[in-house]
């Protein structure tokens, strides 16, 4: 299960409504630092994806994107030295300086 916060959810809504897709796809690519790196975008669902609903907000991700994020929490941050969402991985057993890396 992947988890919106409420400041999350909140900020994915207001963005959606100036997009044609219909949700947020959460997934994990390699490369960075650490071995993989998380990708957040506007896109709509495809075959084969998994859905979850959190407050309102439709996540999908492709079958190897979640095994890296079961558990995760995905969280908006809007602090004066840093802006932006925000993976919390309970999977991650190390991850980079910058927070957008990690290895399993």
């Amino acid at each position: 299960m992947i988890t919106l916060t409420e400041s999350a959810a909140n900020k994915m809504k207001t963005l959606l409504l100036e997009k044609e897709e219909t949700g947020v796809r959460a997934a994990v690519q390699g490369g960075g630092c650490s071995g993989f790196t998380y990708k957040l975008l506007f896109d709509n669902k495809k075959d084969g994806d998994r859905v979850i609903v959190d407050r309102d907000v439709e996540i999908y991700l492709d079958s190897k994107s979640f095994l890296y994020l079961m558990g995760t929490e995905i969280d908006f941050v809007d602090e004066l030295n840093q802006s932006g969402f925000k993976f919390v991985n309970p999977n991650a057993k190390r991850t980079c300086g910058c927070g957008e890396s990690f290895s399993i």
